[in-house]
C-alpha cells in the first residue's frame, strides 16, 4: 500500500483554496506560539511583578531581532527546497536540506557569541529603566543560549513548510507550547527564578521541539530526507541559498533595529508605560499573527510556482492573499480597539497594581497600530513574494524604508517627549513599506515575465537565477 503524502504541491489547484487553507493551519500553530509566548508574560507579571514584566517587555524588540533575524536566514535556505521541489528536482531538494543544515549551524554559532557580548550595552543604549534592567538582561541572556536550539526547530518547520506540509510544524508548535506553560509554572511558580526561569522555559521547550522535528523528517518525508552522499557541501546550493538567506537576514535585522529603536523611544517613559504597551503588544501579537501567517504561506506557494515557472499562478496567488487579508485585517481591527481595556487585567495581580493605571497607554498604543493592520499584511505579502522569486536582495529596501519610517518617529517622539508620536512609529513604517512594496512587486513581476519569455536556456528558473 503507498504510504500517504505528507508534502503539498502547491503548483495545482484553486490558489485561493490552497493559501486560504495552508494559511489556516499554519495560524494555529503561529498563534499557539504566541499563548504560549503570552503565558511567560501573566505569570511573570502575576507571580514576579510588574516591573518584571516590564522587563520582559522591553527586551522584545531584541528577542525580535536575534530571533528574526535567524528565522530570515533559514527561511531563505528553505526558499531554495520549495523551488527545487517545485521544479522536480529530487536531488536539489536533499541536497538544500543538508547544506542549509551546515550553514545554520554557523549562524547559530555567530548570533550566540555576537548576542552575548553586546547584550548588557545594547540595554544600556535602549535607555532601559534602573528598575527593570537586572531582569531584563537575565532574561535576554538565557534565550540567547538557546539561539541554537530555535534555529533548528524553525529550520525543520520551514522545510516542512517549503514542500507543502503545515500540519506537522503546527502539532510539534503545540506540543511545545505544552511543555513550555509546564515550565513556566515550574521555574517561575515553585522554584522562584523570576524572569530568568521563563526564558529557561522557552529554551527548554523549543530543545525538545526539536528532536521529533528530525525523527518525522527522516521517518515520514523521504522528499527531505537526505542519503549519505547528499551530506557532501554543494559549493552550487550554499552559493544560492546565501543567496537568499543573507539577504532575508539582513531585511529582517533592519527591520527589527526599527523596532530597537521604537523601544527606545518607549523607554523614556516610566515602566508604567513600558508595562502596558508589553501587554497590550502581547494582544496585538496574537491578532496580528495572521499577516506573518500569510507570509510563511506566500514563501512556500510562490517558491514552489516559480520553481515551476508559472507566473500566472503567483499573480492569482498574491491576489487571493490581499482579498483574504482585507477582511481579516478589518476585523482584527475591530477585536484589537475593543477588546484591550477587557484583557489587561490577565497581566496584573489587580490586588496588587491598580490595572486602569494602565489603560490609557495601551488603548492608545493599539487604536493607533489596528488602523494601519492591512498595510502590515501587504508588507509580508509582497516581502515574501519578492523573495521567493529570487530578488531577496531587492526586498531588503522594504526593511529600509520600515527602518527610515521608525527613526524618524522616534527620534522625534524622543525629542519632544510625545507618546502619540512614540507609538505611531509602527503605522507609519507599515504605510511606507506596504506601498513600497506594491510597486516594487509590479515592476519585478514583468521583469521575471521578459526574462522567462527571451530566455532559451532549459535549466529551472532556481538555476537560472542563481547564476
Amino acid at each position: 500500500m503507498a504510504s500517504k503524502r505528507t508534502d503539498t504541491d502547491m503548483t495545482k489547484g484553486s490558489p485561493f483554496s490552497i493559501i486560504l487553507k495552508f494559511t489556516f493551519t499554519l495560524l494555529l500553530g503561529n498563534v499557539a506560539q504566541q499563548l504560549y509566548n503570552i503565558v511567560d508574560t501573566i505569570i511573570v507579571g502575576r507571580y514576579v511583578s510588574p516591573e518584571a514584566l516590564a522587563a520582559v517587555g522591553a527586551t522584545g524588540t531584541i528577542v525580535f531581532l536575534i530571533i528574526g533575524t535567524s528565522n530570515g536566514m533559514v527561511t531563505g535556505f528553505s526558499v531554495v527546497t520549495s523551488q527545487r521541489f517545485g521544479a522536480g528536482d529530487s536531488k536539489g531538494v536533499k541536497a538544500s536540506v543538508t547544506n542549509g543544515f551546515y550553514l545554520s549551524l554557523i549562524v547559530a554559532a555567530v548570533l550566540t557569541a555576537v548576542s552575548l557580548t553586546f547584550m548588557k550595552p545594547l540595554l544600556t543604549l535602549m535607555n532601559t529603566p534602573d528598575d527593570i534592567y537586572d531582569n531584563a538582561y537575565a532574561y535576554i541572556s538565557t534565550i540567547c543560549c538557546g539561539i541554537f536550539f530555535t534555529i533548528m526547530y524553525n529550520l525543520c518547520s520551514s522545510l516542512m513548510r517549503a514542500i507543502g506540509n503545515s500540519k506537522m510544524p503546527l502539532i510539534f508548535l503545540l506540543c511545545s507550547a505544552a511543555t513550555n506553560v509546564l515550565l513556566d509554572l515550574l521555574f517561575i511558580i515553585k522554584f522562584g527564578l523570576g524572569t530568568r526561569g521563563a526564558a529557561l522555559a522557552t529554551v527548554i521547550s523549543q530543545a525538545l521541539a526539536v528532536i521529533p522535528c528530525v525523527i518525522y523528517i527522516y521517518a515520514k518525508m523521504p522528499t527531505l530526507r537526505p542519503a549519505k552522499a547528499d551530506w557532501k557541501p554543494d559549493s552550487g546550493i550554499i552559493r544560492q541559498q546565501l543567496k537568499l538567506g543573507i539577504p532575508m537576514a539582513i531585511q529582517y535585522s533592519i527591520t527589527a533595529s526599527g523596532t530597537v529603536i521604537m523601544q527606545s523611544a518607549f523607554n523614556t517613559f516610566d515602566s508604567v508605560a513600558v508595562g502596558a504597551i508589553t501587554a497590550a503588544s502581547k494582544f496585538q501579537g496574537i491578532i496580528t499573527q495572521g499577516m506573518f501567517t500569510v507570509g510563511q504561506t506566500m514563501a512556500a506557494y510562490v517558491g514552489q510556482n516559480f520553481g515551476a515557472r508559472d507566473m500566472k499562478r503567483i499573480r492569482q496567488g498574491v491576489s487571493a492573499a490581499m482579498k483574504i487579508y482585507i477582511v481579516y485585517s478589518i476585523a482584527a481591527a475591530l477585536i484589537a480597539i475593543l477588546a484591550t481595556p477587557h484583557v489587561l487585567w490577565i497581566f496584573f495581580d489587580a490586588e496588587v497594581v491598580d490595572v486602569s493605571i494602565y489603560i490609557p497607554w495601551a488603548t492608545t498604543y493599539i487604536t493607533e497600530c489596528a488602523v494601519c493592520y492591512f498595510f502590515l499584511s501587504m508588507i509580508f505579502i509582497y516581502r515574501n513574494t519578492i523573495q521567493s522569486i529570487g530578488y531577496a536582495g531587492v526586498a531588503t529596501l522594504l526593511g529600509f524604508v520600515e527602518l527610515g519610517a521608525r527613526i524618524i518617529t522616534s527620534f522625534y517622539s524622543i525629542q519632544v517627549h510625545n507618546y502619540n508620536i512614540a507609538v505611531a512609529s509602527d503605522p507609519f513604517a507599515w504605510i511606507a513599506a506596504g506601498i513600497a512594496g506594491l510597486v516594487i512587486t509590479v515592476i519585478l513581476f514583468k521583469r521575471v515575465e521578459r526574462k522567462w519569455k527571451t530566455s532559451d536556456n532549459a535549466e529551472s528558473p532556481a538555476a537560472i537565477e542563481s547564476k
